[in-house]
Order: structure tokens, then C-alpha cells, then sequence
């Protein structure tokens, strides 16, 4: 205490540097696992993608040209186009923190919709299609309004919904099968999605190419507008949203009417896809669905996640579908392997979650 008058001002600049130094020295260095995990934090769609890449390149190995030919590529392509239509509709709600049970049949119905109007009622091909339309987008809206106004769980309002719509579908088809050669005859605007471009020896359908369309628009709207923000506030924390300034009930709403509307469009894209307009068709696109955003990185309690992730989760399904086939293994094999990246994928997100927590 005595010699504290007598410091000069060198030595408190000293003690304070001295100190600076050793606060410093509390910083913690971070180990390549946590910027690898802070790194897939920042990037969802990294893991489908690494997972996709090396798929490709193990059974390219294996099978070589008769894997990796263009034929083969954009068959592929082919094969997951209506799973990335009803796959870009899931990710939207699961990105509320929501899920949609209803996006298959909401699909069928649309399309059945479609084909009724045309061959049932007359109207021109064009019209009926925009009769879909509206359907999906009823459908959509009354989804939305159960679960933003009267704020009922998503998954019994969806899980109703799918079942009211399955029936209708059936009730309203009368189970009837509308054959390809009458659409092909009188109404070709229903199979648009079904034209195929030739490019060399790689094969691509207007429905492939709108689907990566829609996907980069929707990555876009997601990523660059308000619109899109809002979306990943509602699924990671509505309260928070809403005292941002956020209006969570006509968000979610638009969400929902969104996701009836692209069921819709992949309605038409199924037509075109089996030719036929079928209230049998679609049965699985609903778990499909799902699949692909699990496996694409999109995570399940929202806020979380890059529709771009969805396209790779369903390509990898996708090549993993054909290259098993073109091995000539069980089938069984691919629903096994599905299931364990279904897992392994929930376990990465919950591992990559607490970079967050």
C-alpha cells in the first residue's frame, strides 16, 4: 500500500498489458472436429452432399460405364422427380417445424382432379389443370388455418387430412383409371411433363427440369428474401419470431398453401410421369417425402436446413435404388440401406444441433 504512490506511470501501463495477456490466454483453440461440426452447422446440405458424391464414386467403381453412362445419370433424375416436387412441398412445412402427412394424397387427388375434369366434365385440358391447382392450394389452406388459427398439432391435422383426401380420391374417381391413350388423343397438356429432351445419349423430361427449376427458385425465395427468414424463425422459436415482428399465423399459412400448390404441380408431373391419371398412383410419396428431407440434412424440430439438401437426399436415394438394381441384388437391400441413413442422419443433426445449444 506504502508503495503505490511512488509507481510511475510505465509501471501500470506494464501491470495492465500484463493482465491483457493473461485474460487472453483463457481463449479456448478450437479442435478440427468442432470447426468440421461448426462447418456443417453453417452448410446443411454439405452432409447429402459428401454422402451423394461418395455413393456415386463407389458404385461407379463397381460398375463403371454401365453406372455412370448419361442414360443411366438422368434416369436417375427421372426416377426422384416426384419426390423432389412433393419433397420441395414437405421441406417448406418441416421448416416451420411442422410435418405434412397429406402431400401425397393432396398429389393424387390433384391430378385425378385433372383428368376427371377433362374426360368427365368436358372442360379444356388447360382449364382442369388450373382445377388441380385450386384444389391443392384448398387443400393447403385448410391445413394451414387448423394449425396457425385454431393451433392443432400438424401431424393429427395432416394425419386427418391424408385420410379425408385418400377417400375423397377414391369416392370422387370411382376407383376409375383414365388410360394414356385417351389422354395422348384429347388431351395432351396433361402428359407436358411426360415429353422427354434428348441430349446426346442422356435423356431429360420437362418434369426433371422444372423440378431443379422450382428447387433453385425456392433456394433463392428460402435464402435471399423476407419471406424466407421468416419461415426459419417460426421453426426455431415462433414466440421470438412473433416479437420480431414476424406475422407467424400468415406465414404458416402461406406456407401450407404453398405446399398444396406444389402437390399439385407434381400432380401433373405424375401424370405425365405414368402416362395415366390413377387414384392408385403416388401411394408412397408421403414417407418418400420424408426420406429425402431427412436424409438431405433438413432438421425435423425446424429452423433448420437447405432445400438444396432435400434434392441430394432424394438423389441419393435415387442412386443407391439403381445402383443396387444394376448389381442384381434383393431389393430389400435398398430399404435396409435407406433405413440406416434415415438414422445415421438424425444422429448427425442432433451432433451438429448442439453447436447451436
Amino acid at each position: 500500500m506504502s508503495d503505490s504512490p511512488n509507481r510511475s506511470p510505465q509501471d501500470f501501463e506494464t501491470v495492465l498489458s500484463g493482465s491483457a495477456t493473461s485474460v487472453a490466454s483463457f481463449e479456448q483453440k478450437k479442435s478440427l472436429l468442432d470447426k468440421f461440426q461448426s462447418l456443417l452447422h453453417s452448410n446443411p446440405a454439405l452432409v447429402p452432399l459428401i454422402v451423394l458424391l461418395m455413393s456415386l464414386l463407389v458404385f461407379g467403381l463397381i460398375l463403371g460405364e454401365k453406372f455412370f453412362s448419361p442414360f443411366s445419370m438422368t434416369l436417375i433424375l427421372q426416377q426422384v422427380a416426384i419426390v423432389g416436387f412433393v419433397g420441395a412441398a414437405q421441406t417448406l412445412v418441416i421448416l416451420t417445424a411442422g410435418i405434412d402427412l397429406s402431400v401425397g394424397a393432396i398429389m393424387v387427388l390433384s391430378s385425378v382432379v385433372m383428368g376427371q375434369a377433362t374426360f368427365r366434365y368436358g372442360l379444356p385440358a388447360e382449364l382442369a389443370i388450373v382445377c388441380g391447382f385450386v384444389v391443392g392450394g384448398l387443400c393447403g389452406l385448410i391445413n394451414g388455418a387448423l394449425v396457425a388459427l385454431v393451433r392443432l398439432p400438424p401431424f393429427i391435422v395432416t394425419l386427418g387430412m391424408w385420410q379425408i383426401v385418400l377417400a375423397t380420391n377414391f369416392l370422387y374417381s370411382a376407383n376409375e383409371t383414365i388410360r394414356s391413350q385417351d389422354i395422348a388423343e384429347s388431351a395432351a397438356a396433361l402428359h407436358f411433363f411426360g415429353e422427354k429432351l434428348k441430349i446426346g445419349g442422356a435423356v431429360f423430361t420437362y418434369g426433371v427440369i422444372f423440378m431443379v427449376v422450382l428447387v433453385l427458385i425456392l433456394n433463392y425465395v428460402l435464402n435471399h428474401t423476407a419471406w424466407g427468414r421468416h419461415v426459419y424463425a417460426i421453426g426455431d422459436d415462433p414466440e421470438a419470431a412473433e416479437l420480431s415482428g414476424v406475422n407467424v399465423k400468415k406465414t404458416t399459412i402461406s406456407v401450407y398453401v404453398l405446399a398444396g400448390l406444389i402437390c399439385a404441380l407434381a400432380g401433373w408431373v405424375l401424370i405425365g410421369r405414368i402416362g395415366s391419371v390413377s387414384p392408385t398412383a403416388g401411394q408412397f410419396a408421403n414417407i418418400e417425402s420424408i426420406t429425402a428431407v431427412v436424409i438431405g440434412g433438413i432438421s425435423l424440430f425446424g429452423g433448420r436446413g437447405s432445400i438444396m439438401g432435400m434434392l441430394f437426399g432424394a438423389l441419393i436415394v435415387g442412386v443407391f435404388s439403381l445402383g443396387l438394381r444394376l448389381i442384381g441384388t434383393d431389393p430389400q437391400w435398398t430399404y435396409m440401406l435407406i433405413g440406416v441413413l434415415i438414422i445415421a442422419a438424425v444422429a448427425i443433426d442432433q451432433w451438429i444441433r448442439r453447436v447451436a445449444a
